[in-house]
């Protein structure tokens, strides 16, 4: 049976499209020979280079014997060695202020002046009723002698003597009344006068001048603080204070009042003494220290953070803190060998003082620590030394005096 054309010509047409889908396949899977060699080669050699070891780059500080000072770091306020609220004791009407608020004043000063007259009549009345008194009295022991002798010679009877006599002791104790009066006043009028009772700085003023003060107000007149010396109460741990203690039976400890960021140093004076008790819901004693604030750095009620010097604890083989690891066996650091390869070696803490560790045991004075970088670090890893800093140089070093013990 003769083929129709139609179908020879759809034939040839599906094995053309069969051939050129072969070859576009054996294409795909045959590349060029020299490319894949490149391929390969790149390959191993990224490998190779991936595989090498490395150089990791550290900051380092050398192992130092320095003396390191203990210290032992408590809250506290600022409280005046003395606070006067200045009162009037005596009941009148102020006509005198002697004082600027803020001025500082010597004990003695005169402060202000409550209006003396009413005192100074009152004088004259007591004064008076005394002359008149002691003229009595005296009247009456002249009488007193005229009945001993009349009582002798038998004159008069005991009991007209026994009654003169007494009269003289009643005008005597008059008298004394009397004087006792005279001296109460002038008391008063002393009073009108209110002079400072301590050396200080005054606060604001309480009352105007003009208007009348009692002894029963309850603000007073003016508030006098002293300033100087001033004390610091502050706090610690009832398992410091026997150590404190024990200091101080050595010699005059000192203390350091910093700002209430805890940056900042503003004055230094001496522990004066430790609280009698401890609190027993805070387990802390209270401690007192005195400085003499002669350029007003601290004021009263003030709130700062005072750091106690224990100690100095001398010749300590020290690192920074931040060469100090800890793991599962306990604190270690990395050391820097002189072919530029870190070692990890176990140590024993002494001691923290502010920014630098204390070390007994694991560490000799002069090997190079890792203080950056150890999270890299591999025993035996190769290191380069930021800065282009060679072993047994110490870079990034600061002294322990710079900063502040825990």
């Amino acid at each position: 049976m003769p083929t129709h054309p139609r179908n020879k010509m759809a034939f040839a047409g599906h094995a053309a499209l069969l051939i050129l889908v072969g070859i576009t396949l054996l294409g795909c899977g045959s590349p060029n020979p020299q490319a894949a060699g490149k391929d390969a080669a790149s390959s191993r050699g990224s490998r190779g280079r991936s595989m090498g070891p490395q150089t990791m780059p550290v900051a380092v500080a050398k192992a130092e014997v320095k003396d390191l000072p203990i210290y032992l770091e408590g809250l506290g306020s600022v409280e005046a060695f003395n606070t006067v609220v200045v009162k009037s004791r005596i009941d009148g009407q102020l006509v005198g202020i002697h004082f600027k608020e803020g001025q500082e004043v010597q004990r003695g000063d005169l402060l202000a002046v409550i209006d003396p007259r009413p005192y100074q009549v009152q004088l004259a009345q007591t004064e008076a009723t005394l002359y008149k008194d002691q003229s009595s009295l005296k009247d009456a022991q002249l009488n007193f002698q005229r009945f001993n002798d009349l009582y002798k010679q038998g004159i008069i009877p005991q009991q007209q003597f026994d009654t003169q006599k007494s009269l003289v002791g009643q005008l005597d104790g008059a008298v004394r009344a009397d004087q006792a009066n005279i001296d109460s006043v002038k008391l008063n009028l002393a009073y009108t006068r209110i002079t400072a009772p301590v050396s200080g700085r005054v606060g604001l003023r309480q009352v105007d001048i003009g208007n009348m003060v009692h002894a029963s107000d309850p603000n007073g007149l003016l508030v006098l603080t002293q300033l100087h010396p001033i004390a610091v109460i502050f706090t610690l741990p009832q398992d410091n204070l026997a150590d404190v203690a024990r200091q101080m039976r050595k010699g005059t400890l000192t203390v350091d009042a910093y700002s209430r960021d805890d940056q900042t140093k503003l004055t230094t004076g001496k522990l004066l003494t430790i609280d009698n008790q401890i609190d027993p819901q805070t387990g802390t004693g209270k401690l007192k220290a005195i400085f003499e604030n002669a350029e007003r750095a601290l004021w009263p009620n003030q709130f700062v953070n005072a750091h106690l010097l224990l100690q100095v604890r001398k010749n300590n083989t020290v690192v920074p803190a931040a060469a100090i690891l800890r793991g599962p066996q306990g604190t270690y650091v990395y050391t820097v060998k002189p072919d530029k390869t870190a070692d990890m070696r176990p140590v024993q803490v002494a001691f923290s003082a502010g920014n630098f560790i204390a070390i007994s045991k694991g560490l000799q004075p002069g090997e190079m620590v890792v203080t950056d970088g150890q999270d890299k670090l591999q025993p035996g890893s190769k290191v380069e030394i930021r800065g282009g800093a060679a072993p047994g140089r110490n870079t990034g070093e600061s002294e322990p005096g710079d900063t502040q013990g825990q």
